[in-house]
C-alpha cells in the first residue's frame, strides 16, 4: 500500500533515467508590431542540457523572444509547450527587487516553497498513520498527492541551504559580512546578482539569462561559467560578453530578418558558418538576379514577335511565379572611428606615492605606489568592491584620499563612467548632442557614428530626456571619443554596447595614441588592447606587465598551487 509514500534518492534517481529528456517547443511563433513582424511562424525545441546563445543585432527580438520562454509575453501566434513540472527561470536586464530582507534572507526565499513541501509531506503522512478507511476516495487521493509532492521534493538533490546559498553568494562576489547587510543597501547591479543567485539555487530545467554579465566582475564571471558548465540545466542566454558566449554555449541561434537560423555550434564556430551560409545566399541571389535580368531582355526583345509569342508568355508567368531570393542582413558599414589627435603630455600622466583610501573604518586600499607612464595601455580588475572606481576617482580629484598622486604636465583626462550620461543636456536631441562637440572631417560622419551606437534613422532626432539609461550611456561615450585628450579613463564602457559596436569602440581605442586606463569585466575586450593589469585585492594594489589572458593563466595557476598548499 505505501510503496509510493517514500521514494528513496537511488529509486527516484531509477525513475528518472527512464524519462525522456526534458525540453522545450516552440511552434510557430509569430510577433507582430503595428501589422509588421519582429518574427514569423519560428519553430525549435530546447532539449535538457542544451546551452544556448540567442544572437542578432539589436531590434532584431532577443529579448522579446526570451519573454515569450519566460512566459511574461504572450506572442501574436504560435504556442510554447513543456512538460508538465517544467522549472523555468528567467533573469531580465532590469529588476524591481523588494526591500525588507537581508541579502541571506532573500536569497534562502528561494526555499521557501520546499519548506511548505516538506512539511504538507509530512502532515499527509501522519495523517495517513492513524485513517483506516484504506478503500475510500479521500484515502487514494492523500496517497496520490503524496506521491506527487514525494516524486518532486525527492527530485532535488539532498541540500544543505544554508552551506549552498553561502557557496553562491560567495561566488557571485558577496562578503559574508554583506550578508546580514539589508537589499537596499546594495546598487542595482548587486541586488542583480541577488536574483542571480536565487535562479541558481532554484536548480531549474531551464535557466533564461539576458546579459548576466553586466554587473559582475572577471572572477564572479568565471564561477558563473562553471556553474552553468557543471549544473548541466538547460541554458538560454543574451549576452554581449563574447568570451563567456564561446566557453558556455554549445549552440547558436541566431534571429535575423523575422526568422531563426540553428546553428549547433559555440559563437566562434557559429560566425564562421554564419559568413559560409550568406557567401551562398549572396551566390545564388547574384545568379537569379542575372536569370531574371536575362529573362526580361528576351521577353522585351521579342514581345511582338509572332512566332516567340508562347516563349515571351510562359517566361512572363515564370517571373511572376518566382520566389525572389533573400541574402540575410549584414551590417556591412564597418565605420572606422578615430579621435582627434591627442595633444602630448608628459612623460608620466599619472604617479602614485604610499596613495591610500579608506571610508571611515573600512580601509580600501593602502600603500599604492604606481607610476602610469605616457602610452601606457592599462586594465584595473579585481573584484567589485576592491578599489578600482574608487582610484580612478582619485585620479580625477572626485574624492579625498592619503599619499601622494601627481597629474604630470599638460595632461587633458577624457573619463567615462556610468554617471557620465546624466550630465547630458536633456533638451538636446541625440544629434544636437554630438554635433556640438564634433570637429573636423567626422561632421561628415555623425550619422554613420550614431548608428553604429545603436542611434539610426529617427532615433538620431531623440530628446535626450526620453532616452534610456543605457541609451544615454552610449550617447555619453560617443561624446567622449570626439574630444581632444591625451588621457582616457573608461569604467565599464561595454555594458551596453552590442558586440559590434564593442569591436568599433576597441579599434578606435586601439588607435588612439594617448594613455589608456579601462575598468572592465570584459576579457575580450580588453585582449589585444591593454599590455598592463594593475590587480585590486588585499587591500593593495599590485602591477602585473602583461596582457589580460596571460595575467589570467597565471593567476589560476597561482590558485592552485595555493589549494595544494593548503591540503
Amino acid at each position: 500500500m505505501g510503496f509510493c509514500l517514500f521514494y528513496s534518492k537511488k529509486k527516484y534517481a531509477y525513475l528518472c533515467s527512464l524519462k525522456k529528456a526534458i525540453m522545450i517547443s516552440i511552434d510557430g511563433l509569430t510577433v507582430e508590431f503595428g501589422g509588421s513582424a519582429l518574427f514569423s511562424d519560428i519553430s525549435f525545441v530546447i532539449n535538457e542540457k542544451d546551452r544556448i546563445a540567442l544572437m542578432g543585432k539589436n531590434g532584431a527580438g532577443k529579448s522579446t523572444l526570451l519573454k515569450i520562454l519566460a512566459g511574461v509575453r504572450e506572442p501574436t501566434r504560435g504556442k510554447v509547450s513543456a512538460p508538465k513540472d517544467t522549472v523555468i527561470a528567467y533573469l531580465p536586464q532590469h529588476l524591481m527587487t523588494e526591500d525588507g530582507r537581508t541579502v541571506f534572507e532573500e536569497t534562502a526565499q528561494t526555499f521557501a516553497h520546499l519548506h511548505a513541501m516538506e512539511a504538507e509531506i509530512n502532515a499527509i503522512n501522519k495523517e495517513l498513520e492513524i485513517r483506516t478507511d484504506y478503500d475510500s476516495e479521500s484515502y487514494y487521493e492523500l496517497i496520490e498527492r503524496v506521491s506527487t509532492l514525494s516524486e518532486k521534493f525527492y527530485s532535488i538533490e539532498e541540500i544543505n541551504y544554508d552551506a549552498d546559498i553561502e557557496k553562491t553568494l560567495l561566488g557571485l562576489g558577496f562578503k559574508r559580512a554583506d550578508f546580514t547587510r539589508q537589499t537596499s543597501e546594495f546598487s542595482g547591479g548587486w541586488r542583480m546578482r541577488i536574483e542571480l543567485a536565487k535562479l541558481l539555487l532554484k536548480k531549474p530545467d531551464v535557466l533564461l539569462l539576458d546579459e548576466p554579465t553586466n554587473h559582475l566582475d572577471i572572477e564572479s564571471i568565471q564561477w558563473l561559467e562553471d556553474f552553468l558548465i557543471d549544473n548541466g540545466q538547460a541554458v538560454v542566454v543574451i549576452s554581449h560578453d563574447r568570451a563567456f558566449v564561446d566557453r558556455i554555449t554549445t549552440r547558436t541561434i541566431e534571429v535575423t530578418m523575422g526568422r531563426i537560423y540553428d546553428y549547433k555550434v559555440n559563437y566562434s564556430a557559429y560566425l564562421q558558418l554564419r559568413k559560409e551560409r550568406r557567401e551562398q545566399q549572396q551566390k545564388a541571389y547574384d545568379e537569379q538576379q542575372k536569370m531574371i535580368a536575362e529573362t526580361r531582355e528576351f521577353i522585351e526583345r521579342f514581345k511582338g514577335t509572332y512566332s516567340k509569342t508562347l516563349q515571351v508568355q510562359s517566361r512572363v508567368k515564370m517571373l511572376e511565379k518566382l520566389d525572389i531570393l533573400e541574402v540575410d542582413e549584414e551590417d556591412t558599414s564597418a565605420l572606422r572611428l578615430k579621435f582627434p589627435p591627442s595633444p602630448r603630455s608628459g612623460s608620466y600622466p599619472v604617479a602614485l606615492e604610499n596613495v591610500s583610501k579608506s571610508y571611515g573604518e573600512h580601509l580600501v586600499f593602502q600603500n599604492a605606489n604606481l607610476t602610469i607612464e605616457r602610452g601606457d595601455r592599462i586594465a584595473f580588475v579585481g573584484k567589485n568592491g576592491e578599489g578600482k572606481s574608487t582610484l580612478v576617482k582619485c585620479i580625477m580629484k572626485e574624492i579625498e584620499h592619503d599619499g601622494t598622486l601627481t597629474l604630470g604636465h599638460n595632461v587633458m583626462i577624457g573619463y567615462f563612467a556610468q554617471n557620465q550620461a546624466s550630465l547630458l543636456d536633456e533638451n538636446l536631441t541625440v544629434f544636437q548632442t554630438i554635433d556640438d562637440v564634433a570637429k573636423g572631417e567626422i561632421r561628415n560622419k555623425i550619422k554613420d557614428l550614431l548608428g553604429a551606437f545603436m542611434f539610426g534613422g529617427e532615433n538620431s532626432t531623440k530628446k535626450v530626456k526620453v532616452l534610456s539609461g543605457g541609451e544615454r550611456t552610449r550617447l555619453a561615450m560617443i561624446r567622449l571619443l570626439l574630444e581632444p585628450v591625451n588621457l582616457l579613463i573608461l569604467d565599464e564602457p561595454t555594458n551596453h554596447l552590442d558586440m559590434k559596436t564593442k569591436d568599433i569602440l576597441k579599434q578606435a581605442l586601439i588607435d588612439f595614441d594617448g594613455t589608456l586606463i579601462v575598468v572592465s569585466h570584459d576579457r575580450d575586450f580588453l585582449d589585444g588592447l591593454v599590455t598592463k593589469v594593475y590587480e585590486f585585492g588585499n587591500k593593495k594594489v599590485t602591477e602585473h606587465l602583461e596582457g589580460i589572458y596571460e595575467f589570467m593563466q597565471r593567476k589560476k595557476m597561482e590558485n592552485l598551487r595555493e589549494l595544494e598548499r593548503n591540503n
